[in-house]
């Protein structure tokens, strides 16, 4: 009986082992490139640029979306933005090298809450909120839950509305009791790694990658276990979430743009951003023909107008998305 519990256990453990050496090989490969800051119990990571003396921008904070961190924000705005702003690129709880705190961050209201709180340890009292995919959604909770610390928000693909249907299968396996901490750990490396290429390319789908991308970004941290395990509760809290707290978005009043992409095939624009456009009053709906799930990346030049305009400076952003869609179709992308 020993013997064929042995022969059970020993690949779970080879995997088991394997994993944990992958992860500090990730880590290995993207070191914290932020500051852990204590906001009450736990820490949040952020990479904090100090208000430059050419600033012409209010502070910014940028949420990144799901399965990511930092780094992709950093990889997308941080030099096109030098000398014009404070800026604060966020781990969000789980994240990147962020600790995950109490049960309410598994909700998009409770990282809100803690993003305010960074920003107060910080001294930022007030900010434009950009934020990216599953971002989008707290930057919706951050506008509803504190207005006085809004100086306006930027939307980039956001997910902010139930959608019908659930999530990937493995998302709910991933927070399954025992089974759930051993699919963490044996399953999601070999499995992360055999589809990283591909899920990377999907995300920027019907554009094209950059080609440094997976290296500029780190997408190989989500798959240590306790991030997997961050990521995947975030998902399966969030369509109930939303049912719930979207109907609030009306009450946000801060100045407010919304850029999408007409062919996102992740998070469907006529589902979110028109129906996130329609929720907040005078808010103005950017739609960029031919662009996917990643306008931060494909419309950075969009995206920087929009900062722009919401901090009081004239700008057309239908003429720049425009523009962008020329650009694009003439087969180039921005450089991030």
């Amino acid at each position: 009986m020993l013997a064929e519990i042995s022969t059970l256990l020993a690949p779970i453990a080879a995997a088991v082992g394997y994993s944990s050496y992958k992860a500090r090989q990730f880590e290995q490969a993207f070191p914290n490139a932020g500051e852990l800051t204590d906001i009450g119990g736990y820490k949040l990571n952020a990479v904090h640029i100090p208000r430059p003396a050419t600033a012409d921008l209010p502070p910014l904070v940028f949420i990144h979306g799901a399965s990511g961190n930092l780094l992709d924000q950093t990889g997308a705005f941080m030099l096109p933005l030098e000398g014009r702003a404070e800026m604060l690129f966020v781990d969000r709880p789980g994240h990147g090298y962020s600790e995950r705190g109490g049960p309410e961050n598994a909700f998009p209201s409770g990282q809100a809450d803690a993003i305010a709180k960074l920003m107060e340890k910080r001294g930022i009292e007030k900010a434009i909120i950009v934020g990216h995919s599953f971002g989008g959604a707290i930057a919706a909770a951050f506008g509803v839950h504190h207005p006085e610390k809004t100086a306006g928000l930027l939307f980039l693909a956001p997910a902010t509305h139930p959608w019908p249907g659930g999530i990937d299968w493995y998302h709910h396996i991933a927070t399954a009791p025992v089974i759930g901490w051993l699919f963490n750990r044996v399953v999601v490396v070999p499995l992360g790694l055999w589809r990283l290429e591909q899920v990377t390319l999907n995300v920027f789908r019907p554009n094209p990658r950059p080609a440094d991308y997976i290296a500029k970004t780190g997408p190989s941290l989500v798959l240590r276990p306790k991030t997997f395990h961050a990521n995947a509760t975030d998902f399966i809290r969030l369509l109930e979430y939303l049912k719930a707290q979207s109907p609030f978005y009306t009450r946000i009043t801060a100045p407010t743009v919304i850029i999408t992409g007409d062919s996102d095939g992740i998070v469907l624009e006529h589902l979110h951003s028109q129906a996130l456009a329609r929720d907040i009053a005078g808010s103005e709906l950017v739609r960029i023909r031919g662009v996917g799930h990643k306008p931060d990346y494909l419309a950075t030049d969009v995206a920087i107008a929009a900062l722009e305009k919401i901090a009081g400076m004239p700008r057309d952003l239908q003429a720049a998305a425009r523009k962008a869609e020329e650009r694009l179709s003439g087969g180039s992308a921005i450089a991030a």
